[in-house]
């Protein structure tokens, strides 16, 4: 379907053109006028010997001024000919010109948004909706431990929307990355559907947050979540040391590989459940001074780093638990191999060409390998299990062994767990990131767990799903290390680590991703807290992470009583 604006842009084209050949063909005309004027307009002593007679002409052309034509007569209407011409050429072959560089036809409409500024709304977009989900969903968490499920179904249901129309959005942004089409106006539509999905999630959480605050009612309910919260905080500081032993103990068992993607976390938990302290305690002394608002920002903030701590500390737990699971598939896994390395060398080498002999050589090298690590001392079970069962498939793949769906589904049992533990460990790492991951990662990661949700799972999905959440985790961390480390240096106020996670929110920058600002000046204190924007003199005091988006500015909000509000979650209109 042609788009309005492209209909008004070929209209506009149409006219120019017309008007261009009108004016080419009256100049020319009035020149070709101008130029037999001279001969058509007969001398004052003309006779009626002037049809063609030699006497006449002679005459004529012996006394110019008195009606005949000389050279001097021709000079200005030929110039005139020869001037339109050459701007008749030049218009046409410009025209031309620009038809063959540019992809949309006719003029530019003014006001339209350049396509390089166009992506980069989008990609804002796509941040900045996946944090409202994410904080929005963190939120409802909190009040479901409080007051029960069905008392939060409405609610449920807006972040389920929402997240369902950024799974979209983020589909369109992947798409477009992998095939970008050559045609401007399809990237146009594109980016320009991202953002509505975008504006359609945001606008969804908005109208649920008025509600939602009704039922929170923190100013009522202050002192009851604040208990809940303590609670929780009590049982993840319970839960620390374990996840320390945890830790210690995949450290001797397997390979740093195999525990990399959870090393830090237990340090990371920590962090968090210092700033919960302190903003518990703050939420509880503000109580006790009636200061309700004051009390719901600080305890606010408090929920949402013990939510982080919460799926850092379950990161370990659930890793050591798959590594386990992985170990023990191993074995089962390479035996299986073992039988198709057998089927496979039983194929007469006359009834297929090279390329299974190339396979065969391939998968019991692979096996071989894998092996001689399990058995020589700390190794990774996610890597040895994936190269087995990648190197595995090759063989079942191929066609002189023919097709066997008991075989294929158990390469499927086989390759899932990995997948789905490199993408909820990706995911993990986003969430408690989110502040400096940038589109790139999110969208490699809405991808992976959208293959993996497919109703018609196959094992390429999740070869790719796989493949995806990796590059997920790799851009993530590239990110996180363009940032800096907000874990080294001075301060143990778990303020850095917060605003590393989105906890307390500032704004963003022009390449998509929030940006918590620099260096904290000397004279902020954490409940105070400033971006660089403070310190260049502007109003960008963080916020903090709620349902819908951020809530009133958090520094603003913990200074002075002040009713706590919902912030808009639906990205900016553009241009």
């Amino acid at each position: 379907m042609t788009s309005p604006l492209s209909r008004t842009r070929s209209r506009r084209a149409t006219s120019s053109i017309a008007v261009r050949v009108a004016h080419t063909v009256l100049g020319g005309l009035a020149a070709l006028g101008w130029l037999l004027l001279p001969v058509a307009r007969p001398g004052p002593g003309d006779s009626a010997e002037w049809r063609g007679k030699g006497p006449v002409v002679e005459e004529v052309s012996a006394a110019p001024g008195q009606g005949g034509t000389s050279a001097d007569d021709l000079v200005l209407p030929v110039a005139a000919v020869v001037v339109a011409g050459s701007l008749a050429a030049y218009a046409s072959v410009r025209r031309i010109r620009r038809a063959r560089t540019r992809t949309t036809p006719g003029k530019a409409v003014p006001g339209t948004v350049p396509l390089a500024e166009l992506d980069r709304l989008a990609r804002q977009s796509l941040v900045g909706t996946d944090d409202c989900v994410r904080t929005s969903a963190e939120e409802l968490e909190s009040v479901a431990a409080l007051f029960g499920r069905e008392a939060v179904g409405a609610h449920a249901e807006a972040v389920a929307f929402a997240r369902s129309e950024l799974m979209v959005a983020f589909r369109l942004r992947q798409r477009l990355d992998d095939t970008a089409p050559d045609d401007e106006e399809d990237q146009r539509r594109t980016l320009e559907e991202i953002r509505a999905r975008c504006a359609e999630a945001g606008r969804r959480l908005d109208a649920e947050a008025p509600g939602f605050d009704l039922l929170r009612a923190l100013e009522r309910s202050a002192p009851a979540a604040l208990e809940s919260a303590e609670a929780r905080f009590r049982g993840l500081a319970r839960r620390t040391p374990a996840a320390q032993a945890t830790l210690a103990g995949l450290h001797e068992r397997y390979a740093a590989s195999a525990y990399l993607p959870v090393a830090g976390h237990v340090e990371q938990a920590k962090d968090r459940l210092v700033f919960a302290t302190t903003h518990l305690n703050r939420a509880r002394q503000s109580l006790d001074r009636s200061e309700v608002a004051r009390a719901a920002a600080y305890l606010r903030a408090a929920e949402g780093a013990i939510g982080q701590a919460d799926v850092l500390l379950t990161g370990v737990d659930r890793l050591a638990a798959e590594l386990d699971a992985a170990a023990v598939r191993l074995p089962v896994a390479l035996a299986r191999a073992d039988t198709d390395l057998e089927q496979a060398r039983a194929v007469p080498a006359g009834a297929v060409g090279g390329a299974l002999a190339g396979r065969v050589a391939h998968t019991g090298s692979v096996v071989a390998d894998v092996r001689r690590e399990a058995a020589s001392g700390p190794y990774d079970p996610f890597d040895a299990l994936r190269r087995v069962v990648r190197a595995a498939a090759t063989l079942v793949g191929t066609p002189a062994l023919g097709r066997d769906e008991e075989r294929d589904l158990a390469l499927l049992d086989e390759a899932c767990p990995v997948a789905r533990g490199a993408v909820m460990a990706a995911d993990d790492f986003v969430t408690t990131h989110r502040a400096v991951v940038g589109s790139e990662a999110r969208t490699r990661l809405a991808e992976a767990q959208r293959r993996l949700a497919l109703s018609s799972l196959t094992f390429a999905d999740v070869q790719r799903a796989d493949a995806l959440a990796g590059e997920a985790r790799r851009l993530a961390e590239r990110d996180v290390r363009t940032y800096g480390n907000p874990y080294g240096g001075p301060g143990g106020d778990g303020v850095r680590g917060a605003v590393l996670g989105g906890i307390l929110r500032g704004g963003s920058d022009p390449g998509g991703s929030s940006d918590p600002g620099g260096d904290l000046p000397d004279d902020v204190d954490s409940g105070d807290l400033a971006t660089a924007g403070d310190a260049a003199g502007g109003d960008a005091a963080l916020g903090v992470a709620s349902f819908g988006g951020p809530r009133t500015r958090y520094r603003r909000a913990v200074s002075a009583p002040a009713p706590v509000r919902t912030g808009s979650a639906t990205p900016p209109p553009g241009p």
